[in-house]
């Protein structure tokens, strides 16, 4: 994992094309978001757990075939 520099709170900056901003600005125009800053922070939030859901899911559905496995061989219907 990269290092970041250490910064005053719990905050850093990540710098996006500005008309990509300006779309965003317009997206989020009469939303609950006040600002570009929270919307984007809501929207990697939700594809990280996503990302992290589907991969724990991915992993279970992986163990859960090897035991299926395991006891078919046990049970003589895999050599």
């Amino acid at each position: 994992m990269p290092k970041t520099k250490s910064r005053k709170g719990k905050f850093t900056s990540v710098s996006i094309p500005i008309p990509l901003f300006r779309k965003i600005e317009e997206h989020i125009a009469d939303t609950g978001f006040t600002s570009v800053s929270s919307y984007v922070t809501y929207i990697l939030r939700e594809i990280v757990a996503e990302s992290a859901s589907e991969s724990s899911s991915a992993s279970s559905a992986k163990e859960d075939q090897k035991k299926v496995k395991e006891r078919l061989r046990a049970l003589g219907y895999l050599d």
